[in-house]
C-alpha cells in the first residue's frame, strides 16, 4: 500500500528559481526511502512541504489515497498525527524547560482521544514513558531529567521515542545523525532499523550521507538543484545506468 504520494511538486522562494522543481515520488508501507543530495538541493524544502510547514506552489500530496488539497479539518489532523518528524538537532527539538517525560507525553496528550495504539500497552502515563524509553534503549530514570542533562545521542533517542509514541505511518528523518559523533550515528541507524521492523512504519530519510542512506533504506532518490534526477533500489546503486550526478556521489561514498 502507498502511504504517501507526491506528484509534480513545486515550491519557489524566488520567482526565478524553483527550490523544488516538478518532483514526483511515493513511499510504500513499511519502506525506507532515502533522499540524498548536496546542501541546498531542495531536500529539506521538500520535507517542509510534506510536513505542511511550507505551502506548495504546484503539484499534489496524497496521503492514504486522500489528496491533502481537498482534506477537511479531520483529515488534516489525521495527517498531522500520522506524519511525524525527527530533525538534525535534538537540542532544538526539545523544550529545555520540560522534563523528558513531559516531552514524551506531549504527542499522546494531543491525540489521545483519537488513538488506538497497537504496539504500546500501558496502565499509566508513567508506564507509557518507561515503555518509550525502554524501546529506544534508554534507562527509565532519564524521564525525570531535563534535556541539558542528556548527551546528544540520548536526546536524539528521546526525539525518536516521541515521534513513534503515537504510532505514525510515516516519519520524516531530516539529517537525524548529522550532529552526532560516529559511534552515536551508527547506533541511531541501528535503532531506526529495529524500530521500523517492530512497528511497521515508513521512513523518508533525508541526508547528504549516502553511506547512512545505503545502510537504512531500500530505495534511494537523488536530488540536485531542486530536481529529482535518479531513483533506484539500493542494490542497483552501481548500475551503469545511474545518472552522472549519482555516480559523482558514489565516488564520495
Amino acid at each position: 500500500m502507498t502511504v504517501i504520494e507526491i506528484n509534480h511538486l513545486k515550491k519557489s522562494y524566488n520567482p526565478d528559481k524553483l527550490a523544488v522543481n516538478d518532483v514526483s515520488l511515493s513511499i510504500e508501507e513499511g519502506e525506507s526511502l532515502g533522499l540524498v543530495g548536496e546542501s541546498g538541493c531542495g531536500k529539506s524544502t521538500l520535507a517542509r512541504c510534506l510536513l505542511g510547514v511550507e505551502r506548495v506552489d504546484g503539484g499534489s500530496i496524497t496521503f492514504n489515497e486522500k489528496p491533502l488539497a481537498n482534506a477537511n479539518r479531520k483529515d488534516l489532523r489525521d495527517y498531522r498525527r500520522n506524519v511525524q518528524t525527527v530533525f538534525q538537532n535534538p537540542t532544538a527539538s526539545l523544550n529545555p524547560k520540560l522534563k523528558i517525560k513531559d516531552s514524551l507525553l506531549d504527542p499522546y496528550l494531543q491525540f489521545q482521544n483519537e488513538l488506538q495504539l497497537e504496539h504500546f500497552h500501558f496502565t499509566s502515563k508513567q508506564a507509557f514513558v518507561e515503555q518509550l524509553l525502554e524501546i529506544v534503549e534508554l534507562p527509565k530514570e532519564l524521564g525525570d531529567r531535563y534535556p541539558h542533562e542528556l548527551s546528544g545521542g540520548q536526546k536524539q533517542r528521546v526525539t525518536i521515542a516521541r515521534a513513534i509514541s503515537i504510532e505514525p505511518k510515516l516519519i520524516v528523518l531530516d539529517e537525524p545523525t548529522a550532529s552526532l559523533d560516529v559511534l552515536s550515528q551508527g547506533a541511531i541507524l541501528e535503532l531506526l532499523a529495529t524500530l521500523q521492523k517492530s512497528l511497521g512504519m515508513s521512513y523518508l530519510f533525508i541526508s547528504h550521507d549516502l553511506a547512512a542512506v545505503y545502510q537504512l533504506c531500500q530505495r534511494i532518490a537523488v536530488m540536485k538543484d531542486g530536481e529529482l534526477l535518479d531513483m533506484f533500489q539500493k542494490e542497483d546503486i552501481y548500475n551503469s545506468r545511474r545518472h552522472e550526478y549519482t555516480k559523482e556521489l558514489i565516488g564520495i561514498f
